[in-house]
């Protein structure tokens, strides 16, 4: 059975059935929302990953920041937590 996993930009992680299980806090300094967003998308990542999820999905009200990572522009992009989303998009 394939279980989906969600990732929300505001520190929470639920399954598909709405099942919370896990949260996280961050301690940011003050920063454009686009790089904190990104940052905690990393973050979440890592923690799905470390609990053994390997297909997330992440849901975040940036627009601009999906394009980025979904349209291949992250290679190209000056923040670091964007280029590892995308890295971290496409591993195995």
């Amino acid at each position: 059975m394939l279980v989906w996993n969600k990732i929300l930009t505001n520190e929470e992680h639920t399954r598909r059935d709405g099942e919370w299980l896990m949260g996280f806090n961050m301690v940011t300094e003050m920063d454009e929302i686009f790089k904190i967003e990104a940052q905690t998308i990393v973050e979440g990542m890592k923690l799905a990953w470390l609990k053994g999820y390997k297909q997330v999905e992440i849901n975040c009200d940036n627009a601009m920041l999906i394009d980025t990572i979904r349209n291949r522009f992250a290679s190209i992009s000056n923040i670091v937590e964007v280029w590892l989303i995308h890295e971290m998009c496409n591993k195995d």
